[in-house]
């Protein structure tokens, strides 16, 4: 089953499958899932034409993916225009919504890591 030219996953639960789109998580699914009439558990090869159409008009009617990404990035923009905190933070590759810098925030800055011992290759027994 393709959905906005994504591909559902054959071998996953209906809901945990949707969830490969992006801006649909676990809850959304389920909210789909269930106002289409569809059980959570079946797979996604076993549905029928008429299924995948329902859901796929419902998913239609979403912002996800490519409109929900240049959504985020057009907010993002903005908040750096206007030089607000959050926007400067932004720029500086810094954690936004204040969590603490002195450790902790390797997944904005990236995994670098400056001891001694992460660095070095291990010794050749010769």
């Amino acid at each position: 089953m393709r959905i906005l030219g994504i591909t559902i996953p054959n071998n996953k639960h209906l809901d945990v499958g949707l969830t490969c789109l992006y801006g649909i998580g676990i809850s959304r699914a389920r909210k789909i899932l269930d106002e289409v009439g569809i059980d959570r558990n079946i797979k996604a090869d076993t549905l029928t034409v008429d299924q995948e159409n329902s859901i796929r008009k419902i998913i239609e009617t979403m912002s996800i993916e490519g409109v929900l990404k240049r959504e985020v990035a057009a907010n993002v923009k903005r908040l750096k225009d206007i030089k607000a905190y959050r926007g400067i933070r932004h720029m500086r590759r810094l954690p936004v919504n204040g969590q603490r810098t002195k450790t902790n925030s390797r997944t904005v800055r990236g995994n670098v890591r400056k001891t001694m011992g992460s660095g070095r290759r291990k010794a050749e027994k010769t």
